[in-house]
């Protein structure tokens, strides 16, 4: 089985979506295999816009497999808001055509704060990012302290690691970056219900999540 990899060298805006979009016509899995949401992938087809920031842009084609893979950072609401709208689009019709790694990290609430507060915090030095806690989220993947979506959907699992990292990253946010202090039950309660613990609200659908 041979192997394609697309790999940006300019910093983004190369157009490896519109590069990915036309491949796929000659491949059956399509894996997204690092990043998180900063990405924008646009393609217009037969005048229809499409915009991805987590999903593969394969996911249009019908009869392949996209995968986001365990080297991607997850933001929920972000993959729960494009799920809903392929869905509701058309596409996404059958769940085995989009499968997400149980061991990618999620991109929590602290990350952002931190992104932003770093940026504040250096001025005229300040890198640019796009405040959406990538890089934050990738710091906790290498030191082995990040929440994966394994960890999200059990319960007991995710409010130990949420209590220890939360207590870690309010004294970095208040102490070092002067920045405020962030509440546990707020983003408990809203990430257990991106982790399907309420009927009524959009959540992951397990449907879509490896085994391992």
């Amino acid at each position: 089985m041979s192997n394609l990899v697309v790999v940006g060298m300019q910093w983004g805006d190369e157009g490896k979506g519109k590069v990915v979009d036309i491949l796929t016509e000659s491949a059956d899995l399509i894996v997204r295999f690092q990043g998180g949401n900063n990405a924008g992938h646009t393609l217009v087809v037969q005048d229809e816009k499409y915009v991805f920031h987590l999903i593969p842009s394969g996911i249009l084609h019908d009869g392949k497999i996209s995968v986001i893979g365990n080297g991607v950072v997850i933001d929920p609401a972000v993959l729960i808001e494009e799920i809903n709208s392929l869905k509701g689009r058309g596409f996404l019709r059958d769940d085995s055509s989009l499968t997400i790694s149980r061991d990618a990290h999620v991109i929590m609430p602290y990350h952002k704060e931190i992104d932003k507060a770093r940026e504040e915090a250096s001025g005229v030095k300040k890198l640019g990012t796009t405040q959406r806690g990538i890089g934050p989220a990738y710091e906790d993947k290498a030191s082995r302290k990040g929440i994966r979506i394994e960890d999200l959907i059990d319960n007991k699992i995710f409010k130990e690691k949420l209590k220890e990292n939360l207590t870690e990253k309010n004294s970095y946010l208040k102490n070092v970056l002067g920045a405020h202090e962030l509440d546990f039950n707020t983003i408990y309660e809203q990430y257990t219900k991106f982790a399907g613990s309420s009927a009524s609200t959009p959540s992951i659908p397990r449907t879509l999540l490896t085994t391992k």
